[in-house]
């Protein structure tokens, strides 16, 4: 009987969720708390009381929720080794859903359900609430079993928040603010924007644990000592002082006991990070873009959260919608449930700041689990199609920071477009050892002219034009046959005569000709157009093997994705040949593993992001369908629990490298070509 009433629950939460169905059930890990590379908490596990809490490197960001019904505790939240001797047993988790700003979590536990939404509203339309540093925990209970009952919930976080390595010297305090009780914490030593690298936490600035001072109490205590409270309220422990020095600390907030009927009741709790200064841009500190107000400070900005808590969740909700029905109908179920997947893995890959120097919006990304660049252009690239279809002002903000690093800097003077601006988060100028010559000169290139598509004007081109134009000089000169060098797929080596690169440059000279002429340059719009077809020409000539073409032009027996050409479709130039495209798709159905189609010849791995564009090349929706569902596979089948990896094994979907990057914002390409279709 009470498996069948698990399942009663779990259908009636289905059918309220949108459209009848939940959005996405399944995930390689679930986003908890997502904002930028450093404040970032995920689940690793289906079951949100399975693991401990993680930052998306993989280092513990442990949470823990505990629930109190009629004396016995259940745990919800975390799980935490240190405790497995105390009287606690699981709740029982009857169903997750994910949509594009929120994971949602549905427990059973003595009579009570318990309803746990994480909530990011990273609205990527709306700056000034996407940049609010504040995510939301929100607790719903209500009797299942019409009986009334005694429940009471508590919620603590590890002071590993706010620490690189988790044993570092924490100083935490509590007080009040307006109607607030909060919780702050962090480092003694406080090494603002000291350290750059991939594998690392923040350790520098506060965490905030806010919740509305007449209904909670806080504390700060060592973990054990906080849950054996809460288990017995008279257990005696060390200290509950308001201002606590110490390691391994872990802020608790208890929500005061409630008599529970089938009449629901809320518990809200916000979890925040003030970074103080987020980016060294060029030598210049740059504080987070929520604080270009003066005014503000994190005690106002939790209370203003708090107080437009429900306006912020009518309008995730009204975002949630129709990210998922624009995918939905560009590109079928699946698709849709793989961008919910990506949503805010991509946009939480980046820091939102301003240039004091010239007044720019600054996105810049974080290569995260590859080598911690800041501000790739190879990284930007392939995540462009989530920006450019909700808010080009972003997509903007990946590219100023590279023309301004090329034309005012006077740091950098190669006739072909920078790989980045450093190492996060310090972006005073290129730390990679080797420049991608064609690679980033036709990313560039082209980002621009997707620009250029979105605003409907070239301003933005004009601005950069000399710029624009060496570039594509480069390009006309190196671009249709590359020598030997790396492109964005820099992990498989070297490659001369790249015939997928080659792509890259022509597309990108093709963007040249269409913004000169929506300059008024007739000529040279005329030129570069006459310059790219003769290119496309050749190109076919060059990279035909018969029922495909190949990876490198002097090699017959190899083939690869050619995703670059998806923009020669999307922008609508149609350069190259439908022939072309039909004979890379038909060849391409015929090399599919399970898990994917391989990136090429050489090994059977692949980059997920790049399917979805290759599948876009599709001229058929079944077509696209069959391309996508392997990767679908993989999103819900990878034996990898980590955050989304866009690296992966097409033979038994285990993950190579990478993961949590930006570049999985590329999964949107399809939604992109649709929108601009209209």
């Amino acid at each position: 009987m009470k498996k069948i009433a698990l399942l009663c629950l779990t259908a009636l939460i289905l059918l309220n969720a949108p459209n009848g169905i939940a959005q996405v059930s399944k995930a390689p890990a679930y986003p908890l708390i997502t904002h930028n590379p450093y404040f970032s908490i995920w689940s690793f596990s289906d079951l949100l009381n399975e693991s401990t809490t993680k930052h998306w490197t993989g280092a513990p960001n442990s949470m823990l929720g505990l629930i109190k019904v009629d004396g016995k505790v259940f745990r919800f939240l975390g799980n935490e080794d240190t405790l497995k001797n105390l009287s606690i047993e699981p709740a029982q988790q009857v169903a997750l859903d994910m949509n594009a700003t929120q994971t949602l979590y549905t427990f059973s536990c003595g009579g009570i359900q318990l309803n746990v939404s994480f909530t990011s509203p990273l609205i990527i339309t709306d700056l000034s609430i996407m940049s609010r540093p504040v995510s939301y925990i929100n607790m719903k209970t209500k009797s299942i079993d019409n009986k009334t009952h005694q429940v009471q919930l508590f919620v603590g976080l590890s002071s590993q928040l706010a620490s690189n390595t988790g044993d570092q010297e924490m100083k935490a305090q509590i007080f009040s603010a307006n109607q607030l009780s909060i919780l702050k914490v962090g480092t003694v030593e406080q090494p603002l924007l000291k350290k750059t690298g991939d594998d690392l936490r923040i350790d520098w600035g506060y965490a905030y644990i806010a919740a509305n001072a007449s209904k909670t109490a806080q504390s700060i205590l060592n973990i054990i000592d906080a849950v054996k409270k809460f288990i017995k309220p008279t257990v005696a422990v060390t200290s509950l002082a308001s201002n606590v020095n110490g390691k391994k600390l872990f802020l608790n907030t208890l929500f005061k006991e409630e008599t529970i009927s089938p009449k629901e009741q809320d518990h809200l709790l916000l979890v925040g990070y003030d970074e103080l200064f987020a980016i060294q841009y060029f030598k210049e500190n740059l504080k987070p873009w929520w604080k270009l107000d003066p005014t503000m400070t994190m005690e106002k900005m939790l209370q203003k959260a708090e107080n437009e808590y429900s306006n912020v969740l009518a309008k995730c909700k009204e975002f949630n919608q129709r990210i998922y029905d624009d995918a939905f109908k560009a590109g079928g179920a699946e698709y849709a449930q793989l961008c919910i997947t990506a949503y805010r893995q991509s946009i939480a890959a980046h820091n939102l700041v301003k240039s004091t120097q010239n007044g720019d919006l600054l996105f810049l990304s974080k290569e995260n689990y590859s080598n911690g660049s800041i501000n790739t252009v190879d990284v930007t690239y392939p995540s462009a199609p989530l920006f450019l279809a909700y808010n080009p002002a972003l997509m903007k903000g990946m590219l100023n920071g590279i023309f301004y690093f090329s034309e005012k800097s006077g740091l950098y003077d190669r006739p072909y477009a920078a790989h980045d601006l450093g190492t996060y988060p310090i972006a005073n100028g290129q730390t990679y050892p080797e420049g991608m010559p064609v690679e980033e000169s036709g990313n560039m290139i082209i980002l621009t002219g997707a620009i250029v598509k979105a605003d409907g004007n070239a301003d933005y081109a004009n601005k950069h034009w000399a710029t624009l134009t060496q570039w594509v000089h480069f390009l006309e000169k190196e671009g249709l046959d590359p020598a030997n060098q790396l492109c964005t797929d820099d992990f498989a080596g070297h490659l001369a005569r790249n015939a997928n690169l080659a792509i890259k440059a022509i597309i990108g000279i093709r963007c040249y000709a269409m913004m000169a002429s929506k300059l008024g340059k007739t000529d040279l719009a005329n030129k570069y157009r006459l310059i790219a077809n003769e290119m496309v020409s050749k190109w076919q000539t060059l990279a035909g093997a018969g029922d495909h073409y190949g990876l490198t032009y002097n090699d017959k027996n190899t083939w690869s994705q050619k995703y670059n050409m998806v923009w020669d479709k999307v922008l609508g130039f149609h350069i190259f040949p439908q022939k072309v495209y039909d004979t890379e798709i038909a060849y391409y159905l015929t090399k599919q593993n399970a898990f994917g189609l391989p990136l090429d010849s050489r090994k059977t791995y692949t980059k997920s992001d790049w399917i979805t564009w290759t599948a876009t090349l599709a001229n058929s929706r079944a077509d696209f369908e069959a391309l996508i569902h392997p990767v679908y596979h993989f999103s819900t089948a990878t034996p990898t629990r980590v955050p989304l990896s866009d690296w992966h094994e097409t033979t038994n979907g285990k993950q190579i490298g990478f993961q949590a990057r930006s570049v999985v914002g590329g999964y949107f390409i399809k939604v992109l070509e649709n929108k601009w279709k209209k």
